[in-house]
């Protein structure tokens, strides 16, 4: 069995900075020429801003504000970077023997190596990593337990199905444009995404991009769905993957159009380990390209929670696996 042990859990720590800012130490352009699905982001600056941070000392209302309003809170330093870094290494360590990481190298920096490597072996082991109690205990730590029963205002529960991600610098591999909603559609519609990065995660690694003010446009889109898929049987009604919808259920695979149809921005950001963001089930959001300067693999973590008296999505108390069609 696959162990992990944190460090013991200490209170959270208040961060000194302001409730919510655009006022970043960021560049004026991002430091590398930002691509999804082979689509050039950077050349359009006015289409491309960036996240706000906050501080998670704010208090629960003002958490609950910024979300209703941008559809998106990232907390800054929520939890503790050591430990985030630790458990960088202990899942990349486990992956390790697939060719993954350059021989010789600290396993928490993540540096890939430039050989081939055998992709089925990583993705076992990471199906292991997924079902362990070491992931099962970051996920359900004291920290965010804490933070989700405040957040839903009750029991939290924690979704069953967990996702964990690693992309490899230099290949073509991004998540097209969605909202959540699409893939939970079983359950209550104020189920909440958790998306942790493992590890600092800057820009040209490809982190999470979010289109600016679009919790309100997938709201409509579901709406309009709705409304369109009336006379499906309830199964296929749930699905992403019915007659009505697009393949695998996103939005669109060109970033660049969708700016530019809704007169809004992708927002980006330099993660840093501990960093957490929150967002709702509507928000559209994407992924971009890992083109990493310093040849490092991203890894990241995605996990829903929701109020355990709201209806849940039975689909979701399985253990997330490749090929289960979600």
């Amino acid at each position: 069995m696959i162990r992990y042990s944190p460090a013991k859990v200490e209170p959270i720590q208040v961060i000194e900075m302001s409730v919510s800012t655009d006022e970043q130490a960021f560049p004026d352009t991002p430091p590398v020429a930002l691509t999804a699905d082979g689509k050039l982001l950077s050349t359009m600056p006015n289409r491309l801003g960036y996240l706000s941070a906050t501080d998670p000392s704010v208090g629960i209302e003002a958490i609950r504000h910024l979300y209703a309003t941008q559809g998106y809170v990232w907390l800054k330093g929520l939890l503790p970077r050591r430990e985030v870094i630790d458990f960088r290494g202990w899942v990349l360590s486990h992956l390790a023997e697939s060719g993954l990481l350059e021989p010789g190298t600290d396993p928490s920096l993540g540096i890939a190596s430039d050989r081939a490597i055998d992709r089925q072996l990583a993705e076992r082991r990471l199906m292991s990593v997924v079902r362990s109690t070491g992931y099962e205990g970051f996920c359900a730590q004291p920290r965010l337990s804490r933070l989700m029963d405040a957040f839903v205002g009750g029991l939290s529960y924690l979704h069953k199905r967990k996702i964990m991600r690693f992309t490899l610098p230099g290949t073509a591999t991004a998540t097209p444009a969605h909202y959540d909603l699409v893939y939970l559609r079983g359950g209550t519609d104020r189920v909440v995404t958790t998306w942790i990065p493992i590890g600092d995660t800057t820009i040209d690694m490809g982190g999470l991009v979010y289109l600016e003010g679009s919790h309100a446009v997938g709201a409509a889109l579901e709406g309009q769905f709705n409304k369109d898929n009336s006379a499906l049987s309830p199964q296929e009604r749930i699905s992403a993957y019915n007659r009505n919808m697009s393949e695998g259920g996103w939005v669109s695979k060109d970033l660049p159009d969708m700016a530019e149809r809704f007169d809004t921005r992708w927002l980006m950001a330099d993660f840093e380990a501990g960093d957490i963001v929150l967002h709702s089930p509507y928000m559209i959001h994407a992924s971009t390209t890992n083109q990493s300067l310093d040849g490092l693999i991203r890894l990241s973590t995605d996990i829903r929670y929701q109020n355990v008296d709201d209806e849940i999505d039975a689909r979701w108390g399985n253990h997330w696996s490749l090929d289960d069609m979600l």
